[in-house]
């Protein structure tokens, strides 16, 4: 039994010393220098600077629609995507931004409208979803939402 394992023991030890191939032999310099250049890309983000980051309408009467405009440049080392444009609530919408790539340097814009509702002091934030860092940015827009006048109030009793 002892020669047995003795023999199996020397097989195996055969087996894995005969391949001399040295596994640095085996590196693509090619591979290589594909590796290093994606590794340096990815480090390099778009970065998205705005104009404003929050906008006030003011005083504005119930239901009357307002919109402003807000203005971005990609400040960064890549080409910002903007995939997604979000209001927190249905009465803003965001509209009218590229979904094309925008290069360092250059600048764009989106829309924003409001339609009144609400009472009194009213913020809302836009969420803009991007290839930036930090995935998303957000933008606010306030304003103070006059009552409407030819509402009926009920009486009380």
């Amino acid at each position: 039994m002892k020669k047995i394992i003795l023999g199996l023991s020397a097989i195996c030890l055969l087996a894995f010393t005969s391949c001399k191939e040295n596994a640095a032999q085996k590196i693509d310099d090619a591979n290589v220098a594909v590796a290093a250049e994606r590794d340096a890309v990815s480090s390099k983000f778009p970065v998205i600077e705005f104009d404003k980051t929050d906008h006030d309408f003011g005083e504005i009467e119930a239901k009357a629609a307002v919109e402003t405009t807000f203005k971005y440049t990609n400040t960064g080392d890549a080409p910002l995507v903007i995939t997604d444009i979000k209001s927190s609530c249905g009465c803003t919408v965001p509209q009218n931004w590229s979904r094309e790539p925008l290069l360092p340097g250059d600048s764009g814009e989106f829309s924003v409208k409001f339609n009144g509702s609400g009472a009194n002091k009213i913020t809302k934030t836009i969420t803009v979803t991007a290839n930036t860092e930090k995935g998303a940015e957000v933008v606010k827009i306030t304003a103070f939402v006059k009552p409407d006048p030819n509402k009926v109030v009920p009486a009380k009793s």
